[in-house]
């Protein structure tokens, strides 16, 4: 692919998807939703009916603490709410099912809301909190262990209170709450199913869950019980699993279904050719990148890890991969990010020969050949083509290795190990110390390898949940930053906007900064 940006404009143009569409395109981008905020307050909000929504994945889980998969948020907010939540268009932290205060640096205090129950039953009181901070830190198939990892003790301090005594300070916490580690689920459910509560999840949100046929179909129902009455408007919402975005796209348009996200900018124009349909656009954290299992041969060298860095043209993935709607990924951040570092803009431009000079400094000056793991819809086989021709020009040749999310990503970041590199996203969370210390912390589910990531980054990341002021957390966040992407612990590659399309009878609905759909504001007309 030796003229990368010249394909795009051909691909471009064979998809009809013209420079006005991408104009449009940006400028809903560049007002945040603005879109989305005149068509939320189209109308009252509507009890009744059953939202039907095109989803790209399967779960990989329905339990909050032993999924894995960043497409599983859509599912699990339904079905759970937290204890603390996040403004949808800055991830700015603020109460959910409890409030909280911090009486010193080393202790936080939840006040619990009174009277939520789980769809159980049984009252979501200090002790079920209690029982599920034990459970997220100490339970063998929690994957979100590191997440609470300056959790000391967890006492209940009143019928409806809970106090944290923390190991060190982390002003991270509140956000982490807002995430999987402040999902309540059910003790009496938990204890009673074990790990087939993974499929039979019982949580205190809007909905409840009626069934999950895998690979099919996940349909849940109001909960009568729920403790909130200003949002859950509609009576239940049916998640048909269609991996491939373009035939969930045309279920939409069709009538079939309401409701699809994370629709690729290419199937721009038949949303705009569907007069029946709405678009929505807003910036993300969503970031796709090539996930490196350090443990394997090869990639256990710096050199090659910042071989592969040289070798990938972002400019031109944004272009071939996003038909230009995107971002150009120099860090886990994108440029919108109060933490991004400009720094490191120029850290990894587009050099082959470098690329080839640093493999043979490593050992492999014939090249080297990688297994990677994708997916099986035709955006990611794209992003695999791109990716793939890139890299072999700089030496590097890749297999790829493809199936569903849920299946690549569970052999790739399980116990299976199958693959060197995975062709994926991070769909971002609420604190960027929650993201590098997921990824980058030495038994995090996210560090394929469980690599030991060096003391110099861990101090780094303590340091960071120590500091109040957001001054002095930038600051932090820029060595920490340089740190990952000059130790090339993993290949950005490009942020992707957020886009929507929806029957126009859908209202209500506002996207949000992480790009994963809530759907506790929206109402059918």
């Amino acid at each position: 692919m030796s003229q990368p940006a010249s394909a795009s404009e051909t691909e471009r143009a064979s998809l009809g998807l013209s420079r006005r569409d991408l104009m449009v395109m940006a400028g809903a981008i560049a007002g945040t939703a603005a879109t989305g905020g005149a068509w939320a307050q189209a109308a009252a909000p509507k009890r009744g009916g059953v939202l039907k929504v095109s989803a790209n994945a399967n779960p990989s889980s329905l339990d909050p603490a032993t999924g894995g998969a960043g497409s599983d948020h859509t599912f699990l907010w339904t079905i759970f709410d937290t204890l603390v939540e996040w403004d949808y268009q800055t991830l700015k932290t603020k109460p959910g099912m409890a409030r909280f205060s911090f009486p010193d640096p080393l202790t936080m205090v939840l006040d619990i809301q009174p009277g939520i129950v789980f769809h159980d039953g049984t009252p979501m009181n200090a002790e079920a909190v209690k029982f599920n901070f034990d459970r997220n830190r100490q339970d063998p198939r929690s994957n979100i262990k590191a997440d609470l990892q300056n959790v000391g003790e967890v006492l209940v301090s009143g019928p409806l209170q809970v106090t944290v005594k923390l190991q060190r300070p982390d002003t991270a916490l509140p956000a982490i709450l807002s995430d999987r580690a402040g999902m309540m689920v059910s003790p009496k459910a938990v204890q009673a199913l074990g790990a087939e509560h993974d499929r039979k999840p019982v949580g205190a949100g809007p909905w409840k869950i009626v069934r999950w046929a895998a690979n099919e179909k996940v349909e849940v129902t109001r909960a009568d019980n729920y403790w909130r009455k200003d949002r859950a408007f509609v009576d239940g919402i049916e998640f048909f699993i269609i991996p491939e975005l373009a035939t969930g796209l045309r279920a939409v348009v069709s009538g079939q279904n309401d409701f699809a996200y994370q629709v690729p900018p290419r199937l721009i124009p038949l949303i705009t050719k569907a007069k029946q349909l709405r678009q929505i656009s807003g910036p993300t954290l969503y970031c796709l990148q090539l996930y490196l299992n350090m443990a394997k041969p090869g990639l256990d060298k710096l050199k090659v890890r910042q071989a592969i860095n040289h070798a990938v043209d972002r400019q031109a993935f944004v272009k071939g991969s996003l038909a230009g709607v995107g971002e150009p990924a120099y860090m886990n951040l994108p440029k919108s990010h109060w933490a991004f570092d400009e720094s490191l803009v120029g850290l990894y431009l587009r050099d082959v020969a470098k690329a080839r000079q640093l493999l043979a400094e490593a050992g492999y000056k014939d090249g080297i050949e990688l297994s990677v793991g994708s997916y099986t819809d035709q955006d990611s086989v794209r992003r695999s083509e791109i990716i793939m021709e890139q890299l072999r020009e700089a030496g590097i040749r890749l297999k790829f290795i493809t199936g569903t999310i849920p299946e690549i990503s569970g052999q790739f970041f399980g116990t299976e190990k199958k693959f060197d590199m995975l062709l994926s996203a991070w769909t971002g969370r609420p604190d960027p110390s929650m993201t590098y210390s997921l990824m980058y912390s030495k038994d995090a589910y996210f560090n394929a390898g469980r690599v030991d990531t060096g003391k110099e980054l861990a101090d780094m990341l303590a340091e960071s949940r120590v500091a109040e002021r957001i001054e002095s957390r930038t600051l932090i966040f820029r060595r920490l930053q340089r740190h990952v992407m000059e130790n090339a612990l993993v290949v950005p590659l490009a942020f992707q906007y957020e886009l929507v399309a929806a029957s126009s009878k859908v209202q209500g609905y506002t996207s949000n900064l992480l790009g994963k759909p809530k759907y506790e504001f929206i109402a059918l007309q």
